[in-house]
């Protein structure tokens, strides 16, 4: 087996004992390890591979500058930006195979840009005093990111922090050694979707699209599924995409907490992706099931997913705020957009006769769409229910043409 080789990040002015101890239990294991310092006052008990000096200067800085900014906050993010390009620079020439950052606030805040800059496929590990906190949003978390709690481990090593840092030392270097990263020669399709009691396209589109020769990945769009979706996007990682659950976006216009973000429907639109679009759930509006409702949903109807996850259908008035926002965000794409309305119903609960049918708010929707969609949309409405046959063709239709005629290349 290859040796792998770990890129170690802290603050090892003050985190020391406990960087050394990570990397002695992943050289212990086999690994190879190389440190790499973002303190700004003080300095580490022996000299790491790459020095804060390194890290400040990286970022076009200086440690200096950082001390004389004299705040730990500007000095911090000063070291982040030069720490995030070293790592991709030092990840492009072959010298690490996979990444962990040791921190409490100030050393995940890093941590996540750190992360954020290398590609999928490159285990990244954060151990922190605040992972799974509320304080990290969704749009800060690259797409394969792991953390691991930090466990009784602020100051100085103990038994429980020891039982943290060993685990994180074992998954970083298993993860390095196991890993397959995608193939990027084989064209990628990234789609959205839910769970297939509620959107069943999925299944007759994934062989169709196997069988022409792509590859496809599908995003539960539940929040961190449309982050990735989108992180991935914006990259450039997919061929085209089938964006046909964009729920998301309306989670985030009413304000819940299992948003992905703003820029939600732009990251295929960036870098000129073609996209095809679809507005599946539109009027659904999730939130965390195991909270009490707001009072402003207590004339809603309601959809007990499971103890984890509730659904809100929005009233026909409330629907159009979303179709205003998926118009403003698609008019921003570079590239082609197909955009494909069922006029049957965008879900598998909204069905005539289902618990959550909805034709006011549907047909609301559409309407707003007609009247404020820009003109680089090319719209297609649709005598048929989203999880009919009939949508699923249409949109292999759209995709049969753009390979044709070149706008994608298999």
């Amino acid at each position: 087996m290859t040796i792998k080789t770990i890129l170690v990040i802290g603050t090892f002015d003050t985190k020391d004992d406990e960087l050394s101890f990570l990397s002695g239990v992943i050289q212990q294991q086999g690994g190879h390890v190389v440190t790499m310092d973002v303190s700004v006052l003080g300095d580490p008990s022996k000299p790491t591979n790459y020095s804060k000096h390194d890290v400040a200067e990286e970022g076009g800085s200086s440690i200096q500058k950082a001390i004389d900014s004299g705040d730990e906050n500007h000095a911090m993010q000063i070291m982040a930006k030069g720490a995030s390009l070293l790592t991709t620079r030092l990840f492009a020439q072959g010298e690490f195979d996979g990444m962990i950052v040791l921190g409490g606030t100030m050393g995940t805040d890093l941590a996540l840009d750190v992360a954020a800059a290398l590609p999928l496929g490159v285990p990244k590990y954060i151990v922190s005093t605040v992972a799974f906190s509320p304080l990290i949003p969704s749009e800060r978390l690259a797409a394969d990111t792991q953390m691991i709690l930090w466990a009784g481990g602020l100051y100085g090593l103990n038994s429980i922090c020891k039982a943290s840092l060993s685990q994180a030392a074992g998954a970083v270097l298993g993860a390095a050694r196991a890993v397959q990263r995608p193939d990027p020669d084989k064209p990628l399709i990234g789609m959205t979707s839910l769970g297939t009691s509620a959107l069943k396209y999925v299944i007759p589109l994934i062989p169709a699209l196997e069988a022409r020769g792509f590859e496809v990945a599908v995003f539960h769009a539940t929040g961190m599924g449309g982050r990735a979706f989108e992180c991935l996007a914006a990259q450039g990682a997919f061929a085209c995409v089938f964006d046909f659950c964009t729920q998301e976006l309306g989670n985030h216009v009413n304000g819940s907490s299992l948003s992905a973000g703003a820029d939600r429907l732009t990251g295929a639109g960036q870098n000129g992706t073609p996209q095809i679009v679809a507005p599946g759930c539109y009027d659904l509006v999730d939130v965390v099931g195991w909270q009490p409702l707001a009072e402003k949903w207590d004339s809603h109807m309601a959809h007990e997913h499971n103890r984890l996850l509730t659904s809100i259908v929005l009233q026909a008035e409330e629907t159009k705020a979303v179709a205003r926002a998926h118009s403003e965000q698609l008019k921003t794409a570079k590239g082609p957009v197909t955009l494909l309305l069922p006029e049957h119903g965008l879900g598998e609960w909204d069905r005539e006769g289902a618990d959550l049918h909805n034709p006011d708010g549907l047909a609301a929707f559409l309407n707003e769409l007609e009247t404020t969609l820009p003109p680089n949309v090319q719209t297609h409405r649709l005598a048929c229910h989203i999880n009919d046959s009939a949508f699923a063709d249409k949109a292999l239709e759209v995709i049969d043409g753009w390979c044709a005629d070149g706008t994608i290349r298999i």
